[in-house]
C-alpha cells in the first residue's frame, strides 16, 4: 500500500484517493452493483425502486457525477414521456472486480465483529 499511497503526498494526489473519489458516496457503489447485476441497461425508475431508500434529486444528481466521471453510459430516447437508460462502461465494470473484493472482505470478517 505504500506505494499507492506515499506518506510525503496528499492522499487527493494518489491513485487510492483518486480511486475513493470515483466510488465515494452513499449509493454509488449501490448503483454500480445493480447495473452490474442486471448485465445490460437499467431505466431511472427501476434504479430508484431497487435502492429503495434514494430520493429523485439525489439519484439524478449521484447518475450525473457517475457519467461525468465515465463509470457509467446514458443513453437517452428521444420519445415522450422520455426515456433513459443507464449501463456501466467499460470503466465501470473495470471497478467490479475491486467491489468483489470488497464483498468477499466483508463476508470473512463481518463474524469477526458481531
Amino acid at each position: 500500500m505504500n506505494e499507492c499511497v506515499p506518506s510525503n503526498i496528499p492522499l487527493e494526489d494518489t491513485g487510492f484517493g483518486y480511486t475513493l473519489s470515483l466510488i465515494n458516496g452513499k449509493y454509488k457503489m449501490i448503483i454500480m452493483y445493480w447495473l452490474y447485476e442486471h448485465k445490460s441497461v437499467m431505466r431511472f425508475n427501476e434504479l430508484q425502486r431497487s435502492i429503495g431508500s434514494i430520493s429523485f434529486r439525489t439519484l439524478s444528481n449521484t447518475l450525473k457525477e457517475m457519467e461525468r466521471d465515465q463509470l457509467i453510459l446514458r443513453k437517452e430516447y428521444p420519445q415522450i414521456p422520455p426515456k433513459v437508460e443507464y449501463r456501466l462502461s467499460e470503466r465501470g465494470l473495470s471497478l467490479i472486480p475491486l467491489l468483489d473484493m470488497m464483498c468477499e472482505w466483508g463476508e470473512r470478517n463481518r463474524s469477526i465483529s458481531k
